[in-house]
């Protein structure tokens, strides 16, 4: 579909300027930049969504309760595809997936006025959410530590339900803040509608979790 947009949007702009005196040549679309919000949400949310992923399959194998599986399964296979989707995006822009010198959420720092420039440039800012501690594993808002993963591991029944979903709505909340940055500040169109509709669907799942954590006596954990 986006290689079908492309080919549109070119064939619509190949016929250049008009012959009439003072008309403008039309322009392409702009190429995301590598520091730019649209890449650098490309980048991080493709690593937040695969630690969801991750953790749903895990739970998968440590319960057989049907409504915990059932929307394991959903979370899995739906960031699972968004993800394939980020990288292709990616790869279409001719941008490397994985930038050395640049430190996750980056792109978001403009959001708080860190940087000089408008949102959408190469300035540089902060983010909500649960604070990451990169020596732990948890290098964006949300994502679990090693720690938890391995306890995610190794629980079973009820236990394992109520990680399962406590560690979900902590990553879920980390999801919608990063994708409300994008929905912002992404100049992509394409990239800000799918932005915006993992905020739609993640505060979904998040009233959700909420009641099944109930049901099992439990809460999410602040």
């Amino acid at each position: 579909m986006l290689f079908a947009a492309a080919a549109t949007v070119a064939a619509a702009n190949g016929g250049g300027a008009s012959a009439g005196s003072g008309a403008l040549a039309p322009t392409e679309p702009r190429t995301p930049g590598l520091r730019s919000p649209d890449a650098g949400f490309a980048r991080d949310m493709a690593v937040h969504h695969q630690q969801a992923v991750e953790m749903s399959f895990i739970v998968r194998d440590r319960t057989q309760d049907e409504a915990v599986r059932t929307l394991a399964y959903d979370i899995a296979n739906t960031q699972a595809n968004q993800r394939g989707m980020l990288l292709g995006w990616l790869d279409l822009w001719g941008l490397p997936k994985v930038v050395a010198d640049e430190p996750p959420m980056a792109w978001m720092r403009a959001a708080s006025g860190g940087g000089d420039g408008p949102a959408g440039h190469d300035g540089h800012g902060g983010h909500g959410g649960r604070a990451a501690d990169p020596a732990s594993g948890a290098l964006m808002p949300g994502m679990a530590t090693k720690e938890e993963l391995e306890r995610l591991g190794t629980a079973s029944g009820r236990d394992a339900e109520v990680l399962f979903l406590q560690l979900m709505t902590d990553h879920h909340k980390g999801g919608v803040a990063m994708a409300e940055g994008c929905a912002q500040q992404c100049g992509t169109p394409v990239e800000k509608a799918l932005a915006q509709g993992m905020v739609d669907a993640q505060r979904s799942e998040l009233t959700l979790m909420a009641d099944m954590l109930k049901q099992r006596g439990a809460a999410p954990r602040g």
